[in-house]
């Protein structure tokens, strides 16, 4: 297969589809690139969090050991297809997960064992590397670790398979899998094509075509949920101060009114909306959380070219307003506190209508 690359129509180049030559580099995407393995399409504000790599268990070391933001704890293995072994990937996986489940007797000395990988890979302990990622206050963080504890306890543990080519028997067996167990396992498939210095990554996900009857309990009982638009901003109100609320309540009409949809979220003690533009992005452009935490979603806006220069876009008028987020932030979710943001609630509302609007006809 192979895909055409162009500049504002111009160009086109076409491109054969690329071999990644080790399996170092897999993992080492994932790490730097979570969302490109696309959970989201299982539920829409899954973000995942690789916490370390080749993390020891008796059964050997996980590739890549993850969390989400629900508390649910994930073991990624990464295979080439040429790789011989790739037939026992399933196999392996499990494996871990068992060894994972069977030999964490206190769960205190998991999360040191977290925090040495965190240390040494960000110079954060495995709260600071959670809390930072996801913008959770401190009783945020506590429920989310609650979470992995019940979980690991409980042997539910979630398995991702991925690879740059999956045959259909693996697809088969993944399906069946899942139709026939309680926990979830699902293939990652990583179309590669390299084009100068660009690398063009289209994930497909295979098994979450099984939708099973999970009940909140089954989910470690995560006190997540989903919030009414009313119930948001209600929290807000009784959170926030009077000028801050002002400003939240500025910005979410503009959401209400100008946005094709608004998202709302699942968060524990805290609620969160966000607008979607569907021209620019299927995904909220930024989210509001009630606490006042304003979070421009850069890291979703890549998807397509007009998403990607909307981003850049974006970031650029957020930083001439008076912003200062650092450029090592454009491709992620940066946290700006309503000290930062509530004074410019107006020139951030223009900045949004300024990009979007061009945007509508493309």
């Amino acid at each position: 297969m192979s895909i055409i690359i162009s500049k504002n129509g111009k160009g086109a180049v076409k491109v054969e589809k690329s071999t990644i030559e080790k399996e170092d580099y897999l993992q080492q995407y994932i790490h730097e690139n979570p969302e490109s393995i696309p959970l989201y399409e299982i539920e829409d504000d899954i973000r995942l969090l690789i916490l370390a790599r080749e993390f020891p268990t008796e059964s050997g070391p996980i590739d890549a050991l993850g969390v989400d933001n629900n508390g649910n704890l994930y073991i990624i293995e990464t295979k080439l297809f040429n790789n011989a072994d790739k037939r026992r990937v399933v196999a392996q996986s499990l494996d871990y997960g068992a060894s994972l489940w069977k030999h964490v007797y206190k769960f205190e000395d998991f999360l040191l064992t977290l925090d040495r990988f965190t240390q040494k890979d960000s110079n954060v302990s495995v709260r600071e590397k959670i809390q930072n990622f996801y913008g959770f206050d401190d009783e945020s963080v506590d429920i989310l670790i609650t979470n992995v504890s019940a979980n690991l306890s409980n042997g539910r543990i979630k398995f991702v398979i991925l690879m740059d080519q999956l045959d259909a028997r693996l697809r088969d067996l993944i399906l069946y899998m899942n139709q026939n167990s309680k926990f979830d396992i699902y293939a990652v498939e990583f179309e590669y094509y390299k084009h100068e210095e660009q690398e063009i990554i289209i994930p497909r996900l295979y098994g979450d075509e099984v939708k099973k009857d999970i009940t909140d309990q089954t989910r470690a009982g995560s006190a997540r949920r989903k919030w009414t638009a009313e119930e948001v901003l209600q929290k807000a109100k009784e959170t926030l101060s009077q000028e801050f609320f002002d400003a939240f309540k500025v910005l979410y009409d503009f959401s209400v009114v100008n946005g094709d949809s608004l998202r709302l979220g699942t968060g524990t003690t805290r609620g969160s909306f966000g607008p979607v533009f569907t021209h620019i992005s299927p995904r909220s452009i930024f989210t509001l959380s009630t606490d006042g935490m304003l979070s421009p979603n850069f890291g979703w806006l890549n998807k397509t070219d007009v998403a990607e220069a909307f981003r850049n876009d974006l970031f650029t008028k957020l930083n001439e307003i008076g912003l200062n987020i650092d450029k090592t932030e454009i491709e992620k979710y940066p946290n700006l506190t309503p000290q930062e943001w509530a004074t410019k609630a107006g020139q951030i509302i223009s900045a949004v209508q300024t990009l979007i609007e061009p945007n509508k006809s493309v």
